[in-house]
């Protein structure tokens, strides 16, 4: 692994894709049959600060019922994953949820990794604050792809906190290879604590990824300013609408943005024509059932699976333990 840059105290940006390999990345999204742009994207530091705001709304029930589960079932949580661990934060955001667990689950070292470096060096420095004796150690990486963790995070005795569903931005195939890295970076000891997003009714999943305020909208319409600061491509924000709808046979929620009128886009070494009521996905939510999320645990080699949810099984918490590989359901 590339040695990686050491931005601030106690953050670490490890090796990224290039300029130039994210710019042809992102133009050949916008150039496919059915344009797309990966939700990774969404999340510079106007999009991590906006997706903070939709955790507050009315409608946005994962984080306040993810909360409740915690608070409802903090010691049982505690007993599964145990005391003392290198506690690894996987898109971190503010790092609220993980700084909840800290009285209880104690850890000795608190990892948080974000792909927005700049909101993470805010939030590292405020946790700084509030924890001076913690070692908390930032890591600006885009783990979607790989988790190549710096060397200076343990081996031993990790886990993993995967929180808010967002487990839910990758499809099946791709969340069980996922889980599977997720596996093979415990080394044998570690575990995961991970936010599950159920299968509801679809009308309290449109109004979760369409609130009334307007702030998903604005959270989805911002990621055409970061293509404009990445592609030097010049969207217009006013010709373009949010669409976000549950999509009852795929079991995902899917977030567009339709075009309002025809607009041609260019940006450095391409462009696009896209005609009224053409749309860019930018990312998709899939919801699991209680069965289906455990099936997909083993299957990348953990066990000893408990879950915890709210009176309305509207959402789940899970702790599993990574089985040996002699144990597991892909030797």
């Amino acid at each position: 692994m590339p040695a990686p840059e050491t931005l601030s105290t106690g953050l670490i940006q490890v090796f990224r894709k290039s300029e130039d390999a994210i710019r042809a990345e992102l133009g050949a999204g916008l150039l496919a049959p059915h344009a797309t742009i990966s939700p990774k994207y969404l999340y510079d530091a106007l999009g991590s600060r906006l997706f903070a705001a939709i955790c507050e709304l009315p409608e946005y029930y994962p984080t306040r019922t993810e909360a409740a589960i915690v608070e409802t079932h903090m010691a049982e949580i505690a007993a599964a994953a145990g005391q003392g661990a290198t506690l690894i934060d996987l898109g971190a955001g503010n790092c609220a949820k993980a700084a909840r667990l800290f009285p209880t689950l104690q850890p000795r070292h608190y990892v948080p990794v974000d792909i927005s470096v700049d909101f993470l060096r805010d939030a590292v420095a405020l946790l700084h604050q509030r924890f001076p004796h913690m070692p908390i150690t930032g890591v600006g990486l885009d783990f979607s792809h790989a988790l190549d963790l710096p060397d200076v995070i343990d081996k031993t005795g990790r886990l993993f906190f995967y929180p808010g569903s967002s487990i839910g931005n990758f499809t099946p195939t791709e969340a069980e290879n996922f889980l599977r890295g997720l596996h093979a970076a415990c080394h044998g000891d570690g575990g995961l604590l991970i936010g599950v997003d159920l299968v509801k009714d679809a009308s309290l999943l449109d109004a979760a990824y369409d609130d009334a305020l307007g702030v998903t909208a604005a959270f989805n319409r911002n990621l055409l300013l970061h293509l404009n600061a990445l592609l030097g491509a010049d969207f217009d924000v006013r010709d373009w609408r949010h669409r976000g709808f549950f999509n009852a046979g795929q079991s995902r929620i899917e977030m567009h943005l339709e075009a309002m009128r025809d607009v041609r886009v260019g940006w450095r070494g391409g462009e696009r024509r896209f005609a009224a009521g053409e749309r860019i996905h930018t990312e998709n939510s899939y919801k699991y059932t209680h069965a289906g999320f455990v099936q997909l645990l083993e299957r990348a080699g953990f066990g000893e699976i408990k879950i915890w949810s709210d009176p309305q099984t509207w959402f789940m918490l899970c702790h599993a333990r990574a089985l040996p590989a002699s144990q597991t359901a892909f030797r």
